[in-house]
């Protein structure tokens, strides 16, 4: 009974969601609370919210200061020169937006914090999407896929858990598997082309025979009501009238668009060069106190929520050491913070609920009990393929210390090593990243102002296409 409640509150949830019919947050609370009710046990949902809320606490403060000191980051300049460097590269051609994009995630997904990776990327991106009218789930989902690969980092979290669930090494689990995380990461790039593609296919043909918009330099041309994550609508973006000499037409012939692209100048920096906030005096300060906080945070010379606490405080004194400066970047970043900090402690109620009342047990026992016994000398590929599915319903910690144990126990009985079960265990971490128990996810989709719903509906088939190209790699190179 519980194993059907289980996952009819996730497809609950799911569904609502994705059909905006409830809002995230609200969603997160409503239906376990409610299911909670059917399952008989409504008189102990205030101890199970209570140990979710503990559980996450950690994870809620260091997702706010989080934002907070990269808010000042970005408020400050420090990642300008990175801005201007990706237009250089993208200039302005939505195909290598989208690589960019993705390339830029994984990059920064060095750090192994997803929160940051995201902050970070849709800091740097989100202007040029908008400027550019491209489909912002676009960004929301390469970036997630991209951090999902990377996320498998032995300082990122699931190899450091599994090592830990099965007494392994994490280096002899995650070594072996970069061969097949690299194919992972080339089919994010791979993806990401395409949809580039797509995105310059939508976008046309540059042109300026249509309606000025006043209030910029820049012509927007719209054949639609805007740009969805389906990639449906029609608008270009044209150079400057000054650029090409006036009223002029594009050809309309679906010519190769770059030849119409507008170059990377000041137009599309995507930060205001001259914004009040710059602080070009102390940018090599606040560039070693980054690298300094992100190499503790690696180093784990001090809890992340702790470093984060301190970053804040410190960036905010040395960059503005009057009272109302510092009120007005954090008035400025309040949104972001509400937001993402509300997220986190809506879904303090719906793992609570999960595991408070046994569903999460009975779920997954349910799954390893109906694995056929002939599949057992294969259990290293079940595991990969169950580790997609079970990792999206499921947080990290559930997976790899409730479920994989059990895998590894049945692969043993049939001679498959916990090292294979082990490696297996990390192909679904690029659909993770996208799942409604994972805090990073709100901060991407709340400061890329794109609906929950909308990511996911955008981004699962994609993301669970990309853990099995991993596992496929994995079973093709002999590793799992």
């Amino acid at each position: 009974m519980l194993t059907i409640l289980g996952f009819t509150m996730i497809a609950t949830f799911l569904v609502l969601i994705m059909l905006k019919k409830m809002s995230p947050i609200a969603a997160l609370v409503l239906i376990p609370a409610l299911f909670c009710v059917f399952v008989g046990k409504g008189a102990k949902l205030g101890d199970y919210v209570i140990d979710g809320v503990t559980s996450l606490a950690p994870t809620a403060a260091m997702l706010m200061f989080a934002i907070v000191y990269f808010g000042v980051m970005i408020d400050v300049g420090l990642f300008d020169p990175i801005v201007r460097g990706i237009l250089k590269f993208c200039k302005a051609d939505p195909l290598r937006i989208v690589v960019g994009t993705a390339v830029l995630a994984a990059i920064v997904s060095l750090d192994g914090d997803g929160s940051t990776t995201f902050m970070i990327t849709v800091s740097a991106m989100y202007p040029l999407y908008k400027r550019l009218k491209m489909s912002l789930v676009v960004m929301t989902g390469v970036a997630a896929m991209a951090n999902g690969v990377m996320n498998t980092l032995p300082w990122g979290g699931p190899t450091a858990r599994a090592a830990t669930a099965l007494k392994l090494d994490a280096s002899d689990i995650f070594v072996p598997m970069i061969p097949a995380l690299a194919v992972g990461l080339l089919a994010v790039l791979a993806l990401s082309y395409v949809l580039g593609r797509r995105e310059r296919k939508r976008l046309g043909v540059l042109t300026l025979d249509e309606v000025l918009e006043p209030e910029t330099e820049t012509v927007l041309v719209g054949a639609g009501a805007g740009v969805s994550g389906d990639g449906k609508g029609a608008v270009a973006v044209a150079k400057k009238a000054a650029r090409t000499g006036g009223s002029g037409s594009g050809s309309g012939s679906g010519a190769d668009a770059d030849a119409d692209l507008p170059e990377a100048d000041d137009d599309f920096q995507g930060l205001d060069p001259h914004r009040a906030t710059l602080r070009p005096k102390l940018y090599w300060f606040n560039a070693l106190l980054t690298v300094t906080l992100l190499t503790a945070m690696i180093m784990e010379w001090l809890p992340i929520p702790v470093l984060f606490l301190l970053g804040a405080a410190l960036a905010l004194t040395v960059n503005f050491p009057h009272m109302p400066d510092q009120k007005a970047r954090l008035g400025a970043h309040a949104e972001n913070v509400l937001n993402v900090s509300g997220m986190v402690f809506a879904a303090a109620v719906f793992t609570g609920v999960l595991q408070g009342t046994g569903m999460v047990d009975h779920m997954s026992k349910w799954l390893v009990s109906n694995i056929p016994d002939g599949m057992g000398p294969h259990m290293a590929l079940v595991t990969g393929v169950l580790s997609i599915p079970l990792t999206y319903f499921m947080s990290n910690d559930g997976f790899y210390f409730g479920v994989l144990p059990v895998l590894a126990e049945a692969g043993q009985a049939h001679g498959v090593s916990s090292l294979e079960i082990a490696r297996a265990s990390l192909v679904g971490q690029p659909l993770h990243m996208s799942s409604p128990l994972v805090p990073a996810v709100y901060v991407l989709v709340g400061m890329a102002k794109v609906e929950f719903g909308d990511h996911t509906r955008f981004v699962v088939k994609w993301a669970a296409l990309t853990s099995l190209v991993v596992l496929g790699a994995g079973i093709l190179f002999g590793i799992i």
